[in-house]
């Protein structure tokens, strides 16, 4: 069992070491700014009525639609940040999800502007002003909820009998990380060619954050198998519970959405509050 967990860790921490790379981000971010200018490049040629037929089927005809395609590509980024943070505590991995709550909000706001006419014009589109605006605030809502959040959490030290648990435990958290990389990219790459094809297809986020559900469930069952104790078990499985509030809020409607949003994440934060105060030892 220890060879698993050797090769486990190696091979994670190699594509982790890789991922957070600063040349890597560097051409990332060079990529992000070519993918935002091709994107209007090809919008504009669309309106302009220059593309073939087949590809002008494909190509949206609004501006906005490029700052859409940019937010997207940049919640990809996000994803995978988030799993490689999975190894890390139950809370930091739970405080990047709410991350990706705030910019998929966002990224809404920024779709919603994508159904306004060029130029943009108040009159006859209030509904979709309005929804802008909740999307917004409720996006800058959380962002705000999450310094709170970040402040309370606390770095608990493992020593003794404890930590000797604690690279079994990691390692085991790094096989899940990397079961749910390959997941991400499978995901991803039937959702390009559905889009492709043009067939309709669910929001791909929204399904990878129920298979977060499934594998924050997953953790909380191994680690009763490391660190069996009733604050553990219920301190974990209620960042778990948090989770599914953040599924709950990517199919709400709109305006409930940010409610439920705002609700994950003052349950997190409570939660949070209680474990420190009344736990202070655990």
């Amino acid at each position: 069992m220890d060879f698993f967990y050797q090769q486990v860790t190696y091979t994670f921490d190699t594509l982790h070491r890789f991922w957070e790379h600063e040349q890597v981000h560097k051409k990332i971010s060079v990529l992000l700014v070519c993918v935002f200018l091709l994107n209007l490049l090809l919008i504009e040629l669309n309106r302009q009525q220059f593309l073939s037929p087949s590809l002008a089927a494909l190509i949206p005809t609004n501006h906005f639609h490029a700052i859409g395609a940019a937010f997207t590509i940049i919640l990809i980024l996000e994803v995978l940040s988030l799993i490689f943070i999975l190894p890390c505590s139950f809370s930091l991995s739970v405080g990047k999800q709410f991350e990706l709550l705030a910019l998929i909000l966002l990224r809404d706001a920024f779709k919603e502007l994508s159904s306004l006419p060029e130029p943009v014009s108040f009159l006859g589109n209030e509904t979709a002003i309005l929804r802008i605006l909740s999307d917004g605030f409720g996006s800058l809502t959380i962002f705000g909820l999450l310094s709170l959040y970040y402040l309370v959490q606390k770095q608990p030290t493992e020593t003794g009998e404890k930590a000797g648990y604690l690279y079994r435990f990691v390692s085991a958290k790094k096989s899940i990380s990397l079961f749910l990389l390959g997941c991400f990219v499978v995901m991803g790459c039937g959702n390009i060619y559905q889009a492709l094809l043009g067939l309709e297809h669910s929001d791909f986020f929204h399904n990878f954050y129920t298979l977060l559900i499934l594998t924050d469930i997953l953790i909380v069952l191994i680690s009763q198998c490391f660190l069996p104790s009733f604050f553990s078990i219920f301190r974990n499985s209620g960042y778990a519970l948090s989770t599914l509030f953040i599924r709950l809020a990517l199919v709400a409607p709109a305006y409930f959405n940010v409610l439920m949003g705002v609700a994950a994440i003052s349950f997190a934060i409570i939660l949070t509050l209680i474990s420190n105060r009344l736990f202070p030892g655990r």
